[in-house]
């Protein structure tokens, strides 16, 4: 199999690298912790270069790309550490965009593109771990239109979104498949309530109550009650997104410990002269390469439509999630003390693999749903 990038993917990597090298270093990753809402002058460059139009069909004005693609910009922005809500606009609520009416494409697409549009997934609840099926909040039928009643925590992007996509039950029970919906709401909307919050990685996210928040028929994606599936297959291509983001920090994690253990001396020698350190740095590399291939056999899995390919997507989370926490780890322990100060790369790169570790489920979480699918 040929692994090697077309002209066109190469192309879109070396715009990612060079943006990433001209905009990003850890005094400007501490910045931009600070700002609320995050600095949209990126966001505007993002709509310039023509990355929001990646997944976008040419009908609609985009690229005609897909998740291979998106794969290889957000490894690259991964490297850079990119505080930009481009997997909660363009890949989770883009895609749940594709499966909507033509009115609704018409009417948010073009925005997007533009850069003017931004969205949020609004999935996971509090005191339940995280399937699409466990989702509890209710969305009442009557006659032509839904109310929303619940709250959703940890929505990612929750705070400055323009428009939500809110996951509810409107039939059946939590551990249903069956009676799940989707809405596109505004998310300034009467009866909506966002509450914004920073998470551990410093990126935003909101806790957002919906108190008898009424949606009109014309604003529902997919049949009344039958959203799993399409909930299901944009989710998928957000865990990939997300881990594809990772495996690019992975790689910063790994290159700037072993350049370090060339520079810190002790006992008049580099540490990596030291055998032991070594063996640790090999294991990193390892579960990096590991961590790699997997995502590109699930990217494939998934473009290529294999029947086992929420199966690889599952074990691509999972993998993340303890390879995230092995090469974070022992980053921060070669590098000693400095290595939790916010002065090094080292520390801000752990604290994103943490927080997209907890993200639609740990890995513990997608071990389960592998094993309840074999």
């Amino acid at each position: 199999m040929n692994f090697q990038l077309s002209e066109e993917q190469q192309m879109l990597a070396d715009s990612a690298k060079r943006f990433v090298r001209d905009n990003h270093d850890v005094e400007k990753h501490r910045q931009n912790k600070k700002l609320m809402p995050l600095d949209e002058a990126t966001w505007g460059q993002f709509a310039e270069l023509g990355w929001l139009a990646v997944p976008f069909a040419e009908e609609h004005g985009g690229l005609g790309m897909g998740p291979l693609e998106t794969m290889v910009l957000l490894q690259e922005l991964g490297e850079g550490l990119i505080m930009a809500p481009y997997i909660a606009t363009v890949v989770l609520g883009g895609g749940f965009l594709r499966h909507g009416s033509e009115a609704q494409q018409a009417e948010t697409i073009p925005s997007l593109l533009e850069g003017g549009l931004q969205l949020a997934f609004a999935a996971e609840e509090y005191e339940r771990v995280f399937t699409l099926e466990n989702t509890a909040m209710k969305g009442e039928v009557q006659g032509g239109d839904v109310v929303l009643n619940g709250t959703k925590a940890c929505v990612l992007n929750g705070d400055h979104a323009d428009q939500l996509i809110v996951l509810a039950r409107t039939a059946g029970q939590p551990g249903d498949k069956d009676g799940l919906s989707l809405f596109l709401v505004d998310a300034n909307a009467e009866g909506v309530e966002r509450t914004p919050h920073r998470t551990v990685d410093g990126r935003q996210g909101a806790e957002i109550r919906f108190s008898n928040v009424k949606v009109a028929e014309a604003a529902r994606i997919g049949e009344l009650n039958q959203a799993y599936d399409i909930a299901k297959s944009v989710l998928l291509e957000g865990l990939l997104a997300l881990s594809a983001e990772c495996t690019g920090s992975l790689t910063v994690l790994l290159n700037d410990t072993v350049e370090y253990s060339k520079t810190r001396k002790q006992f008049g020698l580099p540490i990596g002269k030291f055998q032991a350190l070594q063996f640790r740095m090999a294991d990193m590399f390892i579960a990096m390469e590991q961590t790699k291939s997997l995502l590109m056999a699930a990217t494939m899995k998934l473009v290529e439509g294999h029947d086992d390919a929420a199966k690889a997507v599952h074990a691509m989370k999972a993998q993340l999630g303890r390879a995230g926490r092995k090469i974070g780890q022992e980053a921060i322990q070669i590098h000693g003390g400095m290595g939790m100060t916010d002065e090094l790369n080292v520390g801000h790169f752990v604290k994103r693999l943490s927080a997209v570790d907890g993200v639609f489920g740990n890995a513990d979480v997608h071990l389960m749903e592998i094993a309840r699918s074999a």
